[in-house]
């Protein structure tokens, strides 16, 4: 089993690095730092410290027609897929289709962030009101900046990390 782990470095809240096998690559983190996840809540931009099991992988088909080269689970999403983040809906911190009646995050994005997905088993088994959703590895924005409590990644490390990659994985979150 490999654990992918993220950490904060450097001297804003945001950024970070994350290793594997003697592999060490920038990463993007909460915009607000990491957060014991006993303390994270919905929207306060923060990621949660924690080991988390990578789930699956989202990504978008016209960007990745056969889906990107990894061993994980696959699924690609489509306009119109979005992720619950409103904690009183009972579809919170799952997949849904829009329209939705309840807030969500857009997973077919403009911005690119969200052409490959990671998603990774933080408050899903099961959700619990508040306790943060939609906790993802994804692709970094330009200059890195801070994600909404998510592991942001550059494509082409993001693409390394999902080729070795395997069933059982997860990624680490740490404070330090």
């Amino acid at each position: 089993m490999t654990i992918f782990r993220a950490r904060p470095i450097g001297s804003n809240p945001w950024d970070g690095e994350i290793a594997w096998d003697g592999e060490v690559r920038r990463a993007a983190l909460g915009k607000a730092g990491v957060i014991a996840a006993a303390d994270k809540r919905e929207g306060d931009n923060k990621s949660p410290a924690g080991t988390w099991p990578i789930r699956y992988v989202l990504y978008r088909p016209n960007i990745y027609p056969n889906g990107p080269t990894t061993a994980l689970p696959m699924k690609p999403i489509a306009p119109g897929d979005a992720w619950c983040d409103a904690p009183d809906d009972p579809a919170y911190n799952q997949p849904v289709k829009l329209p939705y009646s309840a807030s969500t995050e857009t997973l077919w994005r403009e911005d690119q962030v969200y052409d490959l997905i990671v998603v990774l088993g933080h408050n899903d088994d099961p959700p619990v009101p508040g306790l943060g959703s939609a906790i993802f590895l994804h692709l970094a924005r330009d200059g890195y900046t801070g994600t909404e409590g998510c592991v942001a990644l550059a494509r082409a490390d993001v693409e390394t990390l999902l080729a070795v990659a395997q069933r059982g994985d997860a990624v680490e979150i740490a404070l330090d």
